[in-house]
C-alpha cells in the first residue's frame, strides 16, 4: 500500500483529505499540533488501521519512520482569526515547516503538494485571478503575515524541484466551505451560518459589494487528489468560480435558515481584497476538474452541520471581529 503524510490532518480540509485517501486505500500518516485543528474532525479515522497519528509541530524537524510516497501540507493556520492572533507561528509554518517538508520528501525520494492559497494574489489588480498573475500584496500589512509565507512557500517548492530535482505540486485554494468547519474561525460561511442561528444580526464589513466565490470541500478534495497525480508542475487554481457579493450573501445564509435577522455594516478591515474569483482554466485543461456542487446544495449540506451543535456550543463560538473571507 501508498503511505501519504498529510500535515495540518485535524484541520477542516486536511481531516476530508485523510478521509479521501483511506478511501482511497492508503497508508495514512496525519500530522498536526492541534493549534487550530481539532482531534473530533479525525476520531473516526483511529479505530482503521490504515490511519495514525503524530502530535507534531512541522516547523521542528520531521522524521517518519519506512518509506513515504506522498506528502500532502497542509498545516497552517488558515482563517483572519487564527493567522492574525499567531502571526508568528504562521510565518514559521509556511517558511521553516515547509522546508523540513521538502526535506523529507527529498529524502524519501515521495512527491510534495503544498496547500497555497489565493491570498497570494492580495487585493487583486486582475480579475478573475489567472495563475500567471503576480498579485497585488502589502507585505507589512496586517494579513501579510499570511499571504507572504504562502508566497515564500511557493518559491522554495520551486527551488526543491529546480534544484533538487523533487515531485513538487502546487494547488491554491480559493474560498472552501463545508461540514467540519469551525464556528469562531472568523471565515464568512461559519460566522453568518453562527450569528443566523444564535439569532443575531449578520455582520458585513465593508459596503458588502466585495465578492467571494465559494467552493464546497468535496470539489476542493476531487481537484487536490488529481493534481498529485497529475504531471504539472506549476500552481494551479482550485475554486468555484461562481462569484457572488458578500451583500447577496448574507441574504442567501437568511433565506436559507428561515430567520429574519437584518444585515449591519462595519469599517472594512486593512488590505481585505475588494473581488475573489478563480479563473480555472488551467485546472480545466490540465485536470479535467471543475466543480460540481452548487452553492445552494453544498451550503444546505454546511447548514446541517452546524445545526448539530448546541445551543451552548454555538453561543461559546461568538466572534464579533472575523472578516469577510
Amino acid at each position: 500500500m501508498k503511505r501519504i503524510l498529510i500535515t495540518g490532518a485535524a484541520g477542516f480540509l486536511g481531516s476530508h483529505l485523510c478521509d479521501r485517501f483511506i478511501k482511497e486505500g492508503f497508508k495514512v500518516i496525519g500530522m498536526d499540533n492541534l493549534i487550530t485543528g481539532d482531534l473530533k474532525n479525525i476520531e473516526h479515522l483511529f479505530k482503521s488501521e490504515d490511519f495514525e497519528f503524530y502530535n507534531h509541530d512541522v516547523t521542528k524537524f520531521v522524521h517518519v519512520p519506512g518509506k513515504l510516497d506522498y506528502i500532502l501540507h497542509f498545516a497552517s493556520p488558515a482563517s483572519p482569526i487564527d493567522y492574525l492572533k499567531i502571526p508568528i507561528q504562521t510565518l514559521k509554518v509556511g517558511s521553516l515547516g515547509t522546508h523540513n517538508l521538502l526535506g523529507l520528501a527529498k529524502e524519501k525520494n515521495a512527491r510534495i503538494l503544498i496547500a497555497s492559497t489565493s491570498e497570494v494574489y492580495g487585493d487583486p489588480l486582475v480579475h478573475p485571478q489567472t495563475e500567471d498573475y503576480y498579485g497585488n500584496v502589502n507585505t507589512i500589512g496586517p494579513r501579510g503575515v499570511y499571504d507572504e509565507a504562502k508566497r515564500f512557500q511557493e518559491s522554495i517548492t520551486m527551488a526543491y524541484h529546480t534544484y533538487h530535482g523533487v515531485e513538487t505540486r502546487i494547488v491554491r485554494i480559493f474560498n472552501t466551505y463545508g461540514p467540519r468547519m469551525r464556528l469562531n474561525d472568523g471565515r464568512v460561511v461559519p460566522a453568518f451560518i453562527g450569528q443566523a442561528l444564535r439569532g443575531e444580526d449578520l455582520t458585513i464589513f465593508g459596503d458588502g459589494l466585495q465578492t467571494r466565490s465559494f467552493c464546497y470541500v468535496d470539489d476542493q478534495v476531487e481537484g487536490i487528489y488529481r493534481l498529485l497525480f497529475s504531471d504539472y508542475i506549476y500552481p494551479v487554481n482550485i475554486g468555484n468560480p461562481d462569484e457572488i457579493t458578500i451583500k447577496d450573501f448574507a441574504e442567501e445564509i437568511i433565506k436559507l435558515t428561515g430567520t429574519e435577522q437584518k444585515v449591519i455594516y462595519k469599517d472594512l478591515p486593512v488590505n481585505d481584497p475588494l473581488q475573489r474569483q478563480p479563473d480555472i482554466s488551467r485546472a480545466k485543461e490540465v485536470l479535467g476538474w471543475e466543480p460540481v456542487v452548487d452553492r445552494a446544495e453544498g451550503m444546505k449540506k454546511t447548514l446541517e452541520y452546524f445545526k448539530g451543535f448546541s445551543q451552548e456550543e454555538l453561543q461559546k463560538s461568538e466572534h464579533r471581529d472575523f472578516l469577510n473571507n
